[in-house]
């Protein structure tokens, strides 16, 4: 593991979904603890967004912006909000020049899927159509997650090819969960690892899907057809169970004739980021950021 992350990893607190209450108190803590963005140059609004019902959303606005991305929260689609989220948001839209839409998403368990992805949708098509007001391009609209957001991102992707939804310019997919049936090598290996576990995993599958079978809307993994869908960015943590699925996914992307990046980050774990006295992590974030306003700008192919 990289030295400046393990040097943490005896300090952070131990994941846990069997109560969601109280997980997402212990979530909302430990996002209020970390340092603050700056979120200088940056226009910020809360909206909602009219759907059946309402989506909260965070508009972190750049001067001059490139483009917009709607971006969905981690949390294993139980914890987490819009205030959790916006030490993502506004870094991100700082670093890259893009509109960063944050959604604040129904949580599981008491809104099971596909509540989270109908709500995604919603903000994806209120993005589209209000684009000149938020100050970017119809054109240039990107979904985009970290770990369970990622999964809504991906998810939100291959339902909008399916039913010729707004065109969405580039997915996003950081460290995504992608595949209920952890059976790859990291999903069956990597079960006691920073923040992310075989126990975490199962709950939040669990609390997501309830007794409803698993379909490629709720795991991107078992669609059988990834041809047609938006250039793509994936980023997996070496020390995470969902490393495998999320290469793979890259790679059945590819082999569908999708243009991808994918980054396999050495020595971290899922969500290490949030350690940003790390170098890794500021890279991490660096690169996320640099990928999506090429995307949005043109300005480099994303390969």
């Amino acid at each position: 593991m990289d030295p400046e992350l393990e040097a943490f990893t005896h300090l952070l607190p131990r994941a846990e979904l069997s109560d969601p209450v109280a997980a997402r108190a212990g979530y909302a803590r430990n996002a209020a603890a970390a340092p603050a963005p700056s979120t200088a140059g940056l226009t910020i609004e809360d909206r909602t967004v009219p759907a059946d019902p309402e989506v909260p959303v965070r508009v972190h606005r750049p001067a001059d912006a490139c483009g917009a991305i709607v971006w969905l929260h981690g949390g294993g689609w139980v914890m987490g909000d819009l205030e959790t989220d916006h030490h993502w948001a506004a870094r991100i839209a700082t670093a890259s020049g893009a509109v960063v839409i944050s959604v604040g998403y129904r949580l599981a368990p008491e809104h099971r899927f596909p509540a989270a992805l109908d709500d995604a949708c919603a903000v994806l098509a209120w993005a589209a159509e209000h684009a000149a007001e938020l100050g970017a391009d119809p054109a240039r609209i990107a979904v985009g997650g970290h770990s369970a957001g990622a999964n809504l991102a991906a998810a939100v992707a291959l339902r909008t090819r399916d039913e010729q939804g707004p065109p969405i310019r580039f997915q996003l997919l950081n460290e995504p969960i992608l595949d209920d049936r952890s059976q790859t090598w990291s999903a069956r290996h990597f079960t006691d690892t920073p923040w992310n576990t075989t126990a975490v995993r199962a709950a939040a599958w669990g609390h997501y899907l309830g007794s409803a079978q698993a379909t490629p809307y709720a795991a991107p993994a078992r669609a059988e057809d990834l041809s047609g869908l938006p250039p793509a960015y994936v980023s997996t943590a070496e020390f995470d169970p969902n490393r495998d699925e999320g290469i793979a996914y890259a790679l059945r992307l590819l082999a569908a004739g999708v243009s991808v990046e994918l980054h396999q980050w050495p020595g971290t774990f899922h969500g290490s980021q949030a350690i940003l006295s790390a170098d890794v992590s500021q890279r991490q974030i660096a690169e996320l950021s640099a990928a999506l306003r090429r995307a949005l700008t043109g300005s480099e192919a994303v390969r």
